[in-house]
């Protein structure tokens, strides 16, 4: 009975880990100030792949702790393990879609040559930056609509 006690109180403290260990790069890179929006959209881009894969690797380890505890007959550890590997996969997997959607909103902005914006036209220029490609908008010479 004292090790089913002891494997809860260490899948607990497995699990507030976890926790603290995603949320806490997360609040301290959110208060940083003054970012340029392309700074910005690049942190934000690389956070959800990031964050993508740590729920992957969650998930991985759930389904392992699920196993283990079906394997040596402990029913919490593996409905816990099941259930943590399931939700983690949940997860995964919306943040793999959103990612999807960003670059298909991104396609859909790039693919015209130009927007209006109060009133204001932009045009779509290309610019080289260390043989790179590089597509942006400058605010236009024409007139208003």
């Amino acid at each position: 009975m004292k090790v089913n006690t002891n494997r809860k109180a260490m899948f607990g403290g497995f699990m507030a880990l976890t926790l603290l260990g995603t949320l806490a790069p997360l609040t301290a890179r959110a208060q940083d100030e003054g970012w340029s929006d392309q700074q910005r959209s690049d942190w934000l881009r690389r956070h959800r792949r990031d964050t993508k894969n740590e729920w992957r690797n969650i998930a991985t380890g759930a389904g392992a702790l699920g196993a283990l505890g079906f394997l040596t007959h402990d029913s919490f550890l593996g409905f816990a393990g099941t259930a943590g590997a399931l939700y983690s996969l949940n997860r995964y997997e919306q943040d793999r879609r959103s990612e999807n959607r960003e670059d298909r909103a991104r396609s859909a902005y790039f693919k015209h040559d130009h927007f209006y914006r109060d009133g204001v036209r932009y045009d779509r220029k290309m610019v080289r930056r260390n043989g790179e490609r590089y597509y942006q908008f400058v605010r236009s010479d024409r007139d208003r609509y």
